[in-house]
């Protein structure tokens, strides 16, 4: 008989993920598994919980949270055969988008025990983690402009979760207003590049930008390396651009993005580089370092998810 924990955020997402979480027991629970269920009490008690299902040799880790929750567990996950199983009830859910998964909204009331019946009986696949100045990420760093919403932005209360999109896009335009070039210099596997820029993005994943926008329609989770997104701008208009190119998936044929594949990578800059990780904020640093760990995490994935992969699964039994 398999064996998880099924670890909730009881602040994630726009309502309360308690009742949800009942269900999703109930559906494992008939599907075989062995249920520890667990509430988080703070940001450090998620990365806690994964670690001590790593150590306990669980089967799984059934996280039910949002983006910034994957990151938490992730960081006590890496290296462990305890597969991580994301059962999304935040706000953007992006990573569960790229799987494949429900996400929780009006008319999917049942996002959180639907993916637990499709996780169930998944196999598990090996994904790369990225290293951003110690601190593990599965999803995304942001450099600049994102970074500095971000970290304006978040944590955000329950009440503020439903205008969650009208917040980012007030700080995002406010910050847009009195925003100056970010100078930088980027090297990655060797190669150097030096220049004006409104952000970077290092990506593992596909989506961006609350899973709205593909950026890297390409990427595979365990390739061993990642895309560095380099947004060039000079003045707010071309900002503006930038996005839209992104929205309008034209960036990939822009001369307004550079895009360098990467294992090991630095950034740094004429002034202190804000970031953030998986949507969590980073706070600042003088430099930014960042490493690709292959195949360091195990991840669930639902049927249709396996073109995100190159390697064959492993399946738990």
């Amino acid at each position: 008989m398999p064996y998880g924990y099924l670890v909730y955020n009881p602040s994630a997402g726009r309502v309360p993920v308690r009742p949800f979480i009942n269900r999703a027991r109930e559906v494992l629970e008939r599907q075989g598994w062995r249920v520890n269920v667990q509430a988080t009490q703070s940001a450090a008690h998620v990365t806690a919980l994964a670690r001590e299902a790593a150590k306990e040799g669980a089967d799984a880790f059934f996280l039910s949270g949002g983006d910034g929750s994957i990151n938490l567990a992730v960081a006590g996950l890496v290296g462990s055969r305890t597969a991580l199983g994301v059962l999304p009830a935040g706000t953007a859910n992006v990573l569960a988008q790229d799987l494949g998964l429900p996400t929780p909204s009006l008319v999917r009331w049942d996002a959180v025990e639907e993916s637990a019946r499709q996780l169930a009986s998944a196999p598990a696949y090996w994904a790369d983690v990225g290293v951003c100045n110690g601190r593990y990420f599965l999803m995304w760093v942001g450099v600049g402009l994102d970074a500095e919403v971000v970290n304006e932005v978040e944590p955000r209360a329950r009440w503020e979760k439903p205008f969650t999109f009208p917040k980012y896009l007030f700080v995002a335009l406010k910050n847009t207003a009195s925003w100056s070039a970010l100078h930088l210099q980027v090297e990655a596997d060797g190669r150097v590049i030096e220049g004006d820029f409104v952000l970077a993005v290092a990506t593992n994943i596909r989506r961006y930008a609350g899973g709205v926008t593909e950026i890297s329609p390409n990427a595979y989770l365990d390739d061993g390396e990642m895309d560095l997104w380099l947004f060039q701008a000079d003045n707010l208009g071309e900002v503006a651009q930038r996005f839209i190119e992104v929205l309008r998936h034209k960036h990939l044929e822009s001369e307004g993005f550079v895009r360098l594949p990467f294992r090991q990578a630095r950034l740094s800059g004429r002034r202190p580089l804000m970031m953030h990780a998986d949507g969590e904020p980073g706070g600042e640093a003088a430099q930014i370092w960042l490493t690709v760990q292959p195949r360091a995490v195990r991840l669930l994935v639902p049927p249709g998810g396996e073109r995100l992969f190159r390697f064959p699964a492993e399946i738990i039994k």
